[in-house]
């Protein structure tokens, strides 16, 4: 009873169906012999005879009556599950459970789930928008597929893919003297009052460029949370902010300028998934496509002042 193939159910259906062993062959593309070899291994198992037959016809035995609706559903189901799969590989239907911290959820990932969106209409793209330690532990545990994140992330239970690298620029309002200018450095915002929604640029700067070992973090700071309340804040004159260049747009929407700062800083970008773990087909289709998305996006992006 355990050693039931589908071959033999689905032998059994076409025979039940077209009442005749020579049309059920040809049905399943198989020979005569082959098909009747498959109904005798199938009655054998059972110990019970499915048809009955005589001269003219093939019929269902009272045992093969009952039997018949069972391999329907069977059959059936397996038929829907193998559909369902395939639409989930094909991308006619799935859903893709991403997060990203507050830059990028103003910037990157709007547009990226955009034109992902074009392309696979029948995706269902879930978001949320976290912080930065709440997208690494929701990936970590499995809550969403992918995550958005910069910077290095010490988490073992992570798979983390770098996929673009932006600097950071100067944001300031257009009648700020320094707009005039096509770049600056550090030492020229060094002195001037500065909003900053991250702490220091040590998470921004790679230890070769020595930014806060010379000291050149402004040191009149004015802390908050989101780049958005710096960027208000600057454009209500109350000094000058730093954001990373793909935030170019948003920084226009508060009418300021970004302007090139040396010693070029930068940060990494990596799409972030839970290791040792498969993505599904529109998961992985969709880190794929931010892969290829995000690095031009950002060429694009960079191209400011």
């Amino acid at each position: 009873m355990n050693n039931l193939t589908l071959r033999q159910l689905r032998a059994f259906r076409a025979v039940a169906n077209t009442g005749s062993f020579t049309d059920a062959a040809v049905r399943l593309h198989l020979t005569p012999a082959a098909l009747s070899g498959l109904i005798k291994e199938l009655e054998n198992q059972l110990g019970v005879r499915m048809f009955d037959r005589n001269t003219r016809k093939v019929t269902l035995s009272a045992v093969g009556a009952d039997f018949f609706p069972l391999t329907e559903r069977v059959l059936q189901d397996l038929d829907n599950a193998v559909a369902s799969l395939r639409n989930l590989k094909e991308l006619r239907r799935g859903i893709v459970r991403l997060a990203a911290p507050e830059v990028m959820s103003c910037t990157l990932v709007p547009r990226a789930m955009a034109a992902f969106r074009e392309m696979h209409p029948n995706v269902e793209l879930r978001f949320l928008d976290v912080p930065i330690e709440e997208v690494v532990a929701r990936t970590a545990r499995g809550e969403i597929d992918l995550g958005i994140a910069p910077g290095p992330v010490n988490e073992v239970d992570i798979e983390r893919r770098p996929f673009m690298r932006a600097p950071l620029m100067l944001a300031v309002r257009r009648d700020d003297g320094l707009a005039r200018r096509t770049r600056v450095s550090w030492e020229d915002v060094k002195q001037r009052p500065f909003v900053t929604f991250f702490r220091g640029l040590s998470e921004w700067a790679p230890s070769k460029h020595g930014v806060q070992e010379n000291g050149l973090f402004p040191k009149d700071v004015l802390f908050v949370l989101r780049i958005n309340t710096a960027l208000a804040m600057v454009q209500a004159g109350f000094g000058v902010t730093a954001c990373p260049v793909y935030a170019n747009e948003l920084a226009s929407s508060f009418g300021l300028k970004l302007i090139k700062v040396k010693p070029e800083i930068d940060r990494e970008y990596a799409v972030l998934q839970r290791a040792g773990h498969a993505l599904t087909p529109a998961a992985e289709a969709f880190r794929h496509f931010l892969l290829e998305f995000g690095p031009q996006w950002a060429k694009d992006a960079h191209r400011v002042g």
